[in-house]
């Protein structure tokens, strides 16, 4: 009987190498647009950071393009709209906040975010405060505070209004010193940071400012380390749909 021919193998697949390929151009993109601040909007980050969430899902997902188009030919194009305008400003201020503060980024004394509030830069309380005062640390976050200051009087900003929330942790404070609780406390806070801010030459009548207590935890106060967490200020670059 004659044997049986053996199976050939099966080549490998090689349809990782699309994936891959697809990737490498992203990255790639994501990392020209942060090093091209003046011609980069937001709604362009926004479209590249969608893209990586479609990789690998198969060839009938696309994304968005960040070309201009044909449209780009006409005189009166949607980038050329106020709204647009803002924000490709606001997307500048992020990349400058975070050359700004990027050793404290690093050392968890300062966190920049993106919500729908707006630009939101965060300082840990602890580094700025002492346990229960509403007295700024100056010798320690002058440097950090005068940066602030040229980031919020930056031409990026012009006509942008600010909030100040200074925010606590959960732990009741001792009625008995100079706050009754932890509203006045967060509230004196922020209107201290204020002050300081106005001090350096920011114009005042362009922020709000709020103390929220305990109430809007970024952590659990269940921890020391979450209530550190929670222990914080937040200057926020408003977002025109919450003024």
């Amino acid at each position: 009987m004659a044997k049986k021919k053996r199976k050939e193998s099966e080549k490998p697949s090689e349809l990782w190498m699309t994936t891959f390929t697809d990737m490498v151009q992203l990255i790639l993109c994501f990392f020209v647009a942060l090093f091209n601040p003046d011609d980069t909007t937001a709604a362009q980050i926004a479209a590249m950071a969608s893209a990586f969430n479609n990789i690998g899902l198969g060839a009938n997902i696309g994304g968005n393009t960040l070309s201009a188009g044909r449209s780009a030919d006409l005189g009166n194009t949607i980038m050329s709209l106020p709204s647009m305008e803002r924000g490709r400003s606001l997307a500048t201020a992020l990349r400058k906040a975070i050359s700004l503060f990027n050793p404290e980024v690093k050392s968890n004394m300062v966190k920049i975010t993106n919500d729908e509030r707006g630009l939101v830069v965060s300082f840990a309380g602890d580094a700025f405060f002492a346990p229960a005062s509403a007295r700024i640390n100056i010798e320690q976050t002058r440097d950090i505070l005068l940066r602030l200051g040229s980031l919020l009087n930056s031409a990026e900003l012009n006509g942008r209004k600010f909030r100040i929330e200074g925010h606590t942790d959960s732990e009741v404070i001792d009625p008995s010193g100079p706050w009754q609780d932890n509203w006045d406390l967060s509230a004196a806070r922020a209107i201290a940071i204020l002050r300081y801010l106005s001090d350096i030459g920011v114009d005042e009548k362009r922020f709000q400012v709020a103390g929220f207590a305990d109430t809007m935890p970024i952590a659990s106060n269940n921890t020391p380390e979450g209530r550190a967490y929670n222990r914080r200020v937040d200057i926020i670059i408003i977002d025109e749909g919450h003024l």
